[in-house]
């Protein structure tokens, strides 16, 4: 007779035996150039959110033109994975779009990533009612979440009541689900906005709700800039995670007012080591004088657009003189953050504003010496969450642990890359270290790609979309092309 033990152990080895198989199975499916593709990974049709049919006609011709299966297959699944999984549009009774955009597997709405996740659609808009209304819709949603609490950095599907109840100096809106202060947090629906109009022409976003939006963020702007104290705004949470909370009983570490805004949290939602966080600014100044465009072009408030302007020129000045390092190995650099007092922080985190990323974000920065010279900082070994092992390389960050790689650094580097060779050797990572899903992750371990976290994670797979796309646009069709199969 077979005992139990015995049973477990042959059950165990059918099953590393049918892995094996699969493996094997999906290795030739995914990597050889005669076979074809495994199946697709989106939802069936019919359980899809949103579906656009622009969308859906670029998919298809982009996938017609990559030859490398595995690309082809991962580029499919991941560029509609915002609009398959993550959009939920409505109209108001009035008819007006409001869009309420998931990050993945939490059911909130960042302003950050729901402004990125829907970003790479937007050129698309013109040629696609149902999805100019649906980004319509983000824009309207954001606007409206930043005048019911602008701190807040996430926000509940309505008044639920849900997510985190931190102690934050004002009572916290049912319809908040997190009260982090990041000033990205006011960047992302501006930026989205000006491409948006851009793109369509429309206008109708920049009603008295965009109006007072912009009133709402360049106070906020303004009173962290600490030039009156340290504001209304502070942050403490009862946790075993460090960067989870501030110290000085929620104020975060003294900075000197010289013309910076005060950041708490950056785009990890950990907490800012030294207030003054520097991407995160210069994405500020970015977006200032694109609302200052907007609100002259469109709306005729001058007096308005001249306090963005006025706001902007103040910070980029103060990033100039303050923002700037001497570094022993790379001359100088942009600090990851600072505090007015002289304290810099030479890093880079893989959360986008990043330093990193500056280019992608504002591309006139591409010329900039210092950028050049910080972009080769914070890709070596002088940056302290920079990683190389056995799986990739790559920035992570504090928020998951030691030793991860975050693909959203994979990819920044190669959007802000003209070197056909470094965006090759991004590319092959990024279809190397998939763990076989077809989808991007947050991050993964240097070592172990299938060590990863969040398997559902809009944001990077729409962003792994986009850099296809833009590679293609921009002649490198060939290099797309090249990415081999290990």
């Amino acid at each position: 007779m077979v005992s139990l033990q015995q049973s477990n152990i042959v059950c165990i080895m059918k099953k590393l035996v049918f892995f094996v198989i699969t493996l094997s199975l999906y290795s030739f499916y995914a990597c050889s150039t005669s076979a074809q593709t495994p199946p697709s990974r989106r939802p069936a049709p019919q359980e899809r959110l949103f579906t656009s049919q622009a969308i859906e006609n670029e998919i298809s011709r982009v996938a017609g033109l990559i030859t490398v299966p595995k690309l082809q297959w991962m580029f499919v699944n991941c560029f509609p994975n915002t609009l398959d999984t993550t959009v939920h549009y409505r109209e108001d009774e009035d008819g007006t779009p409001t869009t309420f955009v998931y990050t993945g597997d939490i059911h909130a709405m960042w302003l950050r990533d729901s402004g990125a996740q829907v970003w790479p659609y937007v050129a698309y808009a013109s040629e696609d009612e149902a999805l100019r209304k649906m980004i319509a819709g983000v824009i309207n949603t954001q606007l409206r979440l930043i005048t019911i609490d602008p701190y807040a950095n996430a926000f509940n599907d309505g008044p639920t009541g849900e997510g985190a109840k931190d102690e934050t100096g004002s009572p916290q809106n049912p319809n908040v689900f997190e009260r982090k202060w990041e000033v990205d947090s006011h960047c992302y629906p501006v930026r989205l906005a000006y491409a948006y109009w851009k793109a369509t022409g429309d206008e109708s976003v920049f009603g008295p709700l965009w109006i007072e939006a912009i009133e709402t963020i360049l106070e906020t702007f303004t009173v962290q800039q600490r030039k009156e104290g340290d504001g209304p705004y502070y942050f403490l949470r009862v946790t075993d995670r460090q960067l989870d909370t501030k110290d000085r009983t929620g104020l975060g570490n003294p900075v000197k007012p010289v013309g910076l805004i005060a950041s708490s949290f950056r785009p990890s939602d950990d907490a800012t080591q030294f207030d003054f966080l520097v991407p995160s600014n210069f994405f500020a100044v970015s977006i200032l004088r694109k609302a200052a465009e907007i609100l002259q072009t469109v709306n005729n408030k001058p007096a308005l657009a001249r306090r963005c302007l006025a706001l902007a020129d103040e910070v980029d000045a103060a990033l100039k003189e303050y923002a700037v390092g001497e570094h022993p190995v790379f001359g100088k650099v942009y600090a990851y953050e600072v505090d007015g007092f002289g304290n810099k922080y030479f890093m880079d985190d893989a959360n986008v504003p990043s330093l990193l990323s500056l280019s992608y974000l504002d591309p006139s920065l591409a010329a900039d010496p210092v950028y050049q010279n910080t972009r080769r900082l914070v890709w070596s070994e002088y940056n302290p969450y920079f990683w190389r092992g056995k799986a990739g390389e790559g920035i992570g960050g504090p928020h998951i642990g030691k030793e991860v790689i975050w693909p959203m650094s994979i990819m920044m580097r190669a959007f802000t890359s003209d070197d056909d060779a470094e965006i090759l050797h991004c590319l092959q990572q990024l279809v190397d270290t998939d763990a076989g899903t077809g989808f991007i992750h947050e991050s993964f371990n240097r070592d172990d790609a299938a060590d990863f976290t969040r398997e559902w994670f809009a944001w990077q797979n729409t962003l792994f979309g986009e850099l296809i796309i833009k590679l293609i646009a921009d002649g490198r069709l060939e290099i797309v092309n090249s990415v081999k199969c290990n």
